[in-house]
């Protein structure tokens, strides 16, 4: 569970965690929107090779970005496996028929394609966001981003703390998770054999108190806030004002020739398209 990179922050000094949060949002969403558009070998290859550089930009151990992957390594497998067995292709595509069981070399591409997909989605929003960028950062560029919604008088702050809070307690929820199945344990429960059924049942012993914790510590964090004064964002004012700044440009621009790459790799690089 230690795996999930949600919320952890790792503070390396590199290029990317001195730039704007705000960019950094909107950077990482037009990532996602540019993966979903490589439909051919030479734009995964140039999809893949632009995650493993914001993780050497980043200057983040690959070790432990590699750790959040393990976290959806499952659905990863599993959209793979289906796109194997269930992709058709032509008659000259058939590798394997064995049965009602036919595998297609299209299958196998779109098998890879999509897990280099997920793969990449994975690395480069954690980049962008949690690994590089803290929860405060977070906070004030997702108020400034959604600030044109004030108009119609949604409370923009308010919904940004609650963001940033929820991504902030997925790490201590975890750890408390961890902790309640160790004492578990402990006491004697096993979470790993039997049937389904029963491991679900065995894992009522760490809801019950898991969720117990949770509402306190929400407690405690609503008595803290109004110890503090906290009345929500009207007439607040920032203590670090974004400014964008000659690297936002940079990354603006890297992110452009990324995008053209892609097109490119798209309209004239040779070979299979999904």
């Amino acid at each position: 569970m230690n795996s999930i990179a949600l919320g952890q922050y790792y503070p390396s000094g590199s290029v990317m965690h001195r730039l704007d949060p705000r960019m950094k949002i909107i950077l990482a969403i037009v990532y996602m929107v540019v993966s979903f558009l490589c439909n051919n070998v030479f734009s995964f290859v140039l999809l893949f090779l632009s995650a493993i550089a914001l993780v050497l930009i980043s200057r983040i151990p690959l070790k432990t970005v590699l750790r959040s992957i393990r976290a959806i390594m499952f659905i990863m497998i599993f959209t793979a496996v289906l796109n194997i067995f269930w992709t058709k292709g032509s008659p000259e595509e058939l590798l394997i028929s064995w049965g009602i069981i036919q595998i297609y070399s299209s299958g196998i591409y779109n098998a890879a394609f999509i897990a280099i997909r997920i793969f990449c989605m994975i690395i480069g929003t954690s980049i962008f966001l949690t690994y590089t960028t803290t929860p405060i950062q977070l906070t004030d560029a997702l108020e400034q981003l959604l600030s044109p919604l004030k108009v119609l008088h949604i409370p923009v702050h308010e919904f940004a703390m609650m963001m940033t809070i929820a991504l902030r307690f997925i790490p201590t929820i975890v750890e408390e998770t961890e902790k309640i199945m160790s004492a578990q344990k402990a006491r004697g429960a096993d979470f790993t054999s039997g049937s389904l059924s029963k491991r679900a049942k065995a894992l009522i012993p760490v809801l019950i108190p898991l969720f117990i914790s949770a509402f306190r510590r929400a407690g405690e964090l609503a008595t803290a806030m109004t110890c503090r004064c906290y009345r929500g964002g009207k007439g607040r004012t920032k203590l670090n004002v974004l400014r964008f700044t000659y690297r936002d440009l940079i990354g603006v621009l890297m992110m452009a020739a990324f995008i053209s790459g892609i097109v490119l790799l798209n309209i004239f690089a040779p070979g299979y398209s999904m």
